[in-house]
């Protein structure tokens, strides 16, 4: 019997993503985002002592956009998730999907030694994950 190879979370993950201050602004933090692909900005810690946050692109749609909110007058704080679930980069991705799924996330930040050091998605999981060539 062959042993299917370990697909880690760290394999699939994407390492480019965006950072704000839940202070910053709507505006001021789409302005500053350099990687859209990643459809979500990480809210960095207050302090040492804090969680991080999460703000999606369909958050800023529904609660800024649709309620036809001036993004210049909305903090990021506002609208974000915090705290939010996040996944060990060494995780197998068939218990990460799992996890996705149990609490119905499409994507998570990745921390190792409590910093942030990627974003990984279902799509990310399943194009990158499944796709790949295995032994």
């Amino acid at each position: 019997m062959s042993e299917k190879a370990i697909v880690r979370v760290r394999d699939v993950m994407k390492t480019k993503f965006d950072m704000v201050d839940g202070v910053a602004t709507v505006e001021d933090a789409l302005q500053q985002m350099a990687h859209v692909e990643t459809k979500s900005l990480i809210v960095n810690k207050r302090h040492d002592h804090d969680e991080y946050g999460m703000v999606m692109i369909s958050d800023i749609a529904r609660q800024v956009l649709a309620r036809d909110r001036p993004p210049s007058r909305v903090n990021i704080y506002e609208i974000m998730s915090k705290p939010v679930i996040t996944v060990d980069p060494e995780m197998d991705i068939r218990y990460c999907a799992r996890l996705f799924t149990r609490f119905e996330l499409s994507r998570a930040p990745v921390l190792e030694h409590g910093r942030v050091v990627g974003i990984v998605s279902l799509t990310d999981m399943v194009l990158k994950g499944l796709c790949k060539k295995r032994p």
